[in-house]
């Protein structure tokens, strides 16, 4: 492998009302077969919020109250997004690493627009024109000046380095930034292999990049040159450029496995270009890119085009291996640089210092801290620098006061009192002509909120507006049923929304007027930032953490990195803009923390599947035995196991293991031995050897001895303290259990967190976490292994009485003054006090107190945090819910609460082992004073100096390696297992004869087809009850099979959906039995792979394949318009396979066709080209 590298320091641096629920009557008569289904009772919808509210709030209140009405109507919909996403990864480096590699020269950076008449001329013109001077004298008229002469701007270095590996004969990977123009060394390679008369393929992960390309390869070379192949799409197929989907083009090169290119589907294919390859690391379609790999014919040529990533090396070295000659070929340098902002109540600051290298202090929480107490800070006037020291003594102004650590407590309220509004930060960055702008939210809701408060603001001028409304009207006329109503007003005024729940017309349309200047903010989930070309002048990001299917979580570097991408367009920006926002609990520290944590490694998510082992282990189909020639073919293009797991075994995560791990168990093994030997430097033996060696015998005497008495005085102060802890523990269980029952008393929480600050947390007690019978809390307690507690004790001075055992220590829950739950072990209680809430409803008939706070915490998801851990168990939070708020603003501070309200002033044990223990404490620091009094202390603290730059040495060994551990629990061999698992299915399935490579016709069909679990879908496909069905029904027997993921998202009114008829539920209800009876199958042999059946929604399915129309099937819809969208675009695709599967039934792909045709419609039918 051969790597050409570019590395410069990065730039980031420096509509109308439904009518009522009676027309669904009139609907349901005139549609027998799917009535209207109510989600919600009418009494169990409330209006969540009254009036609109900015999701950033600066009102505590309003901004709690506002995400959590998001987030519990909008759960797991980022996954949601995700499936639905027309876009994937683009993200750059912010590492800052500076190695020997070429610098970028500025000239070469500049875009070089020339306005001379030969660039008037279109570039397929030049294309066309490079093509004859080919065919007339020869292939080396094709170079990389030639190329300098089709594209109307001066080509970058990084770029020409990878033509010239290109035109060398080698594959290439190439790694650089979002919008660095990774886009021209594809384009180069396809006017090259134009020219050459020969193919190339140009794949994409999704179908709206696919079309993008599509209709940009077309302005290059022509209509007549470039073709389209998605799944449901086929232009010109066998054009010279091929824009095509990676499950395509992998399903073609199944047949190529160990063959020439010409005896496969890629006839006189030169060129496999791999946009997106970073995509390998998606856990769920991953597995593609590395197939695509391994099996593609070796005299192919491999362009492979990947954002930044960790670990580019290791992909070019494995596709080398794979493939053959491959050259790397890395930049981090951005075309347009970018400039990171945070942005507050009242202030849109540098988010870094001047440098790029720390962040900005003045956005630190002291410095805001006292620029809301109006208070200047002393660094920001030159006399109060002068005369810092001498206001220090005085006390009108400490130095250190901007430096002081804050509490929990007091970070949250600062971060809460600087939380912007929408509009806040909107008028800076209009302020600042920062605009357009893409404003990331990470709910569909939040965005569409967003739109709604700011859409009296008008960012657009008369003639702007006009353009829109003309826009609108004729996008109306082609669309009716696209236009999304409520979205109009803000759209007009220049603002809109962009998430999975809008209409695929309709996000087309807004990234239509986004790209023209009539669209000034798009509120966008990060889904946006995912693949197709949209940049703006700014990225707002309002949060570093999204809601999950698993809860709460902080965005990754990648994801942070891939939406700061979006910003800067070249050839318009000088500088691009990335905004960051502060929430009520993340601040600047948190931005820059992501922010320089640099970005991730690939790593491989290769998993074997049923159409995997299928195409490879297929050979002869039994239902061609009569055809001689046939089964002559097939008995060639069949594999072995032992050939199969030839293949399997290339994957990157094997290369991984492999190499990297090799290379890295090396590295861990050569310091594991350094930290040994380091240790042994500084144990007592040595130190002592040491000492004997530099010391007097007189003085060695005495320190030694000094020494051993001390280390005796510390061990005994250990006991006492350990026996203090137990007898406070043993005073805090007897009083704790008191209060079981009764009112709940208030508490005083203490620790100190990571910073070394102490934190004093005031809450109100519950009770213990194993009394609270059924709740979510015990159950996670009792069987998550973090929260294993284990029994505790100390020894005891000979001849004293065992007075106490080993205590245990336990789980205790209580609500804080801050809103957040506290899980804990009496290690953390520093006080309990006598007063607290009485346990005694406010009116008669209401629930107590504690079955309410109870209920309230059962409520919450259980993803708590960790702030502190001991050896007697540690201490975790989860954020409260709005409705525990009135709650915690009962609860009192600590300087209201009185000393004699103190329940431990009553437990004369504790005091007396508290004396005990400050006794032994005082005689340990006497005992120190005493050794620095001897006479050989100079030389004997140059030993101690020593250990101390030892043991730091040691800790700096111990992180290396801990990251080491890391990235080896990273790199997961693709194992051989999991393949033999899917085939001994496939055999008991009689799809396909291990032994002898026969293929049934239950394989052929499984074989072909693209799906999840393509056995099941097979199996289902196969069943004669299909051939029963009318066209809509069957297309609402195959909504259930693609419906995972669909969520209901009933809101207000909109809480109803259609039911399907009882014939398709009879026919999901056998086809259920027949998945449990295949479940159980896959569970015998080990196989996890998921089977959706669900007929929720295929209701749905049906009426619209039925002729309802689009404007009926959504009144009062609990859908979101792009969920149903993407439902029915789903069983659209799975309805175009039927009529190209082998041995399926004429009927059967007669009744799909018709039903794909019919259901293929506006709003949801999708542009192609």
């Amino acid at each position: 492998m051969k790597t050409l590298s570019i590395l410069t320091l990065p730039s980031l641096f420096p509509t109308a009302k439904h009518s009522q629920i009676s027309h669904f009557h009139s609907l349901a008569q005139s549609l027998p077969f799917c009535r209207p289904k109510s989600i919600l009772s009418p009494l169990s919808f409330r209006l969540s919020f009254k009036s609109l509210r900015s999701p950033f709030s600066a009102d505590p209140e309003l901004s709690d109250a506002y995400e959590k009405e998001v987030e519990d109507d909008d759960d797991d919909e980022e996954d949601d997004d995700y499936e639905a996403a027309n876009e994937y990864d683009q993200y750059d480096d912010v590492s800052g690493e500076v190695s020997d590699y070429v610098q970028q020269s500025e000239d070469e950076a500049e875009i070089s627009v020339d306005s001379s008449n030969r660039h008037k001329e279109s570039t397929w013109k030049r294309v066309e024109k490079l093509c004859n001077l080919v065919r007339e004298f020869g292939e080396e008229m094709i170079d990389v000046d030639t190329f300098a002469n089709i594209f109307d701007f001066r080509i970058d270095k990084f770029q020409r380095m990878a033509i010239e590996a290109f035109l060398r004969g080698s594959s290439v990977v190439v790694s650089a930034p979002t919008s660095s123009g990774k886009t021209l060394i594809a384009e180069a390679a396809a006017v090259a292999t134009v020219a050459r008369g020969r193919r190339l393929f140009y794949t994409t992960p999704l179908k709206a990049l696919s079309n993008q390309k599509f209709r940009q390869f077309r302005e290059t070379f022509g209509d007549n040159m470039v073709g389209l192949l998605t799944g449901d799409s086929a232009v010109n197929k066998d054009a010279q450029v091929l824009v095509l989907t990676t499950e395509i083009l992998r399903n073609m090169l199944y047949n190529s496995v160990g063959m020439a290119s010409s005896g496969s589907g890629l006839f006189h294919v030169d060129v496999i270009v791999l946009d997106e390859v970073h995509y390998l690391s998606d856990i769920s379609r991953g597995t593609v890119w590395e197939e695509i790999a391994i099996y593609c014919p070796k005299e192919v040529q491999l362009i492979c085009l990947s954002a930044t990533v960790a670990n580019p090396d290791e992909l070019a070295g494995w596709i080398g291996q794979v493939h053959g000659k491959t050259e790397l070929v890395t930049s981090s340098w951005r075309p347009v640089p970018l400039t990171w902002h945070f942005s507050t109540k009242t202030f849109l600051l540098p988010l870094l210092n001047e440098k790029g290298t720390h962040m900005n202090r003045k956005l630190s929480l002291n410095y805001l801290q006292l620029s809301a107490s109006g208070v200047k800070s002393y660094r920001d006037d030159e006399s109060r620098r002068r005369n810092s020291r001498r206001r220090g003594r005085n006390g009108s102004l400490d130095s250190s006061m901007s430096e002081q650590p804050l509490s929990k407590n007091d970070k949250n309220t600062i971060r809460r009192s600087q939380v912007p509004q929408v509009v806040d930060t909107l008028r800076h960055l209009k302020a600042k002509d920062m605009l357009p702008a893409i404003w990331f939210i990470f709910n569909r809701r939040g965005c569409d909120a967003a739109v709604q408060y700011v859409e009296d603001c008008s960012l657009l001028d008369e003639c702007d507006m006009s353009e829109v409304v003309l826009a609108l009207k004729r996008f109306r006329l082609q669309y009716p049923d696209a236009v999304r109503e409520t979205a109009v007003k803000g759209l007009i005024r220049g603002v809109a929304a962009h998430h999975a729940g809008c209409l695929p017309l309709w996000k087309s349309f807004v990234e239509e007027l986004f790209q023209r200047g009539l669209v000034k903010v798009i509120f966008a989930t990060e889904t946006l930032a995912a693949g197709i070309n949209m940049p703006a002048r700014t990225a707002v990001i309002s949060s570093l953490s999204k809601r999950t299917s698993s809860g709460r979580i902080q965005l990754s570097p990648n994801e942070l990195l891939q939406m700061a991408g979006r910003a800067g367009r070249r050839g318009i920006d000088e500088r691009g803009h990335v905004v960051m926002v502060q929430t009520p609990y993340e601040g600047a520290e948190e931005c820059c923390k992501l922010l320089f944590s640099g970005v991730e490694p690939l790593v491989s998510q290769f998993t074997a599947s049923y159409g995997m082992v299928l195409n490879l282990l297929g050979g002869v189909k039994v239902t061609r035995r009569s055809n001689e020639s046939d089964e002559t073919n097939a008995l060639q293009a069949r594999r072995t196991l032992e050939e199969a797991r030839k293949l399997v075994e290339q994957s990157f995560g094997n290369y991984l293991g492999s190499n990297v791990m090799l290379a890295a168990k090396e590295e861990l093994a050569k310091i594991q031995k350094e930290i040994k030997a380091l240790t042994y430097e500084i144990s007592d033996d040595a130190i002592d050897r040491k000492s004997r060696k530099l010391l007097s015998e007189v003085a060695y005497k005495e320190i030694a001895d000094l020494q051993e008495e001390l280390r005796a005085e510390k061990h005994l102060r250990t006991q006492l303290r350990r026996r203090m802890e137990l007898k406070r523990f043993s005073a805090l269980k007897s009083r704790l259990n008191e209060f079981e029952n009764g009112h709940l008393p208030f508490i005083c929480l203490q620790y100190k967190d990571s910073e070394g600050v102490e934190n004093l947390v005031p809450a109100v007690y519950l009770g213990k976490v194993e009394s609270l019978d059924g709740s979510k809390l015990k159950k996670m307690v009792s069987s998550h292994d973090s929260f294993t507690l284990n029994s505790v004790g100390t020894e005891l001075n000979a001849g004293e009485s065992d007075t106490h055992k080993d205590v245990e220590p336990t789980y205790y829950v209580a609500l804080g003054s801050d809103n957040s739950w506290y899980l804990f072990t009496e290690k953390w209680i520093k006080i309990v006090y006598r007063t607290g809430f009485p346990d005694v409803a406010l009116t008669q008939g209401d629930a107590l107190p504690r079955e309410i706070m109870r209920t309230l915490l059962d409520k919450e998801e259980m993803q708590w945090k960790k702030l502190a851990d001991s050896e007697l168990g540690g201490l975790w939070y989860i954020e409260g819910s709005l409705e525990t708020w009135s709650w915690s603003l009962n609860v009192p501070v600590l300087s209201s609460l009185s000393e004699s309200d103190e329940v431990l002033h009553m437990s004369e044990e504790y005091i007396e082992s508290v004396e005990h223990y400050k006794e032994q404490r005082n005689k340990v620091a006497r005992l120190k004073k005493k050794i620095a009094r001897t006479e050989g202390l100079r030389e004997y603290k140059k030993i101690l100096d020593m250990v101390k730059f030892t043991e730091e040495k040691i800790k700096r060994l111990k992180a290396r390696s801990n990251h080491l551990i890391n990235r080896m629990e990273q790199i997961e061999p693709s194992g051989w297992k999991e393949f033999l698992q899917i085939s001994n299915v496939i055999h008991e399935t009689r799809a396909l004869d291990i032994n002898t490579h026969v293929i049934f016709p239950l394989g052929e069909t499984a074989a072909a087809i693209r799906g999840e679990n393509e056995l099941w879908l097979a199996m289902v496909l196969r069943n004669k009850m299909l051939l029963e069905l009318k066209p809509a029904q069957l297309a609402a027997v195959f909504a259930s099979l693609v419906s995972d993921g669909i969520k209901v998202r009933a809101w207000k009114n909109n809480n109803y959906i259609y039911e399907p008829s009882s014939t398709v539920l009879n026919v999901i209800s056998l086809l259920d039995e027949q998945r449990n009876s295949f479940l159980q199958l896959q569970d015998k042999h080990g196989v996890g792979i998921p089977c959706c059946l669900d007929s929720q929604f295929s209701g749905m399915v049906e009426a619209w394949a039925s002729g309802l129309s689009w404007r009926e099937l959504m009144m009062d819809c609990a859908m979101d318009e792009g969920d149903l969208a993407r439902l029915l675009r789903r069983t659209i695709d799975l309805l175009a396979q039927i009529p190209k599967l082998p041995d399926i039934d004429s009927l059967l792909q007669k009744n799909a066709t018709n039903a794909s045709d019919v259901m293929d419609r506006p709003p949801i039918s999708e542009l192609t080209g």
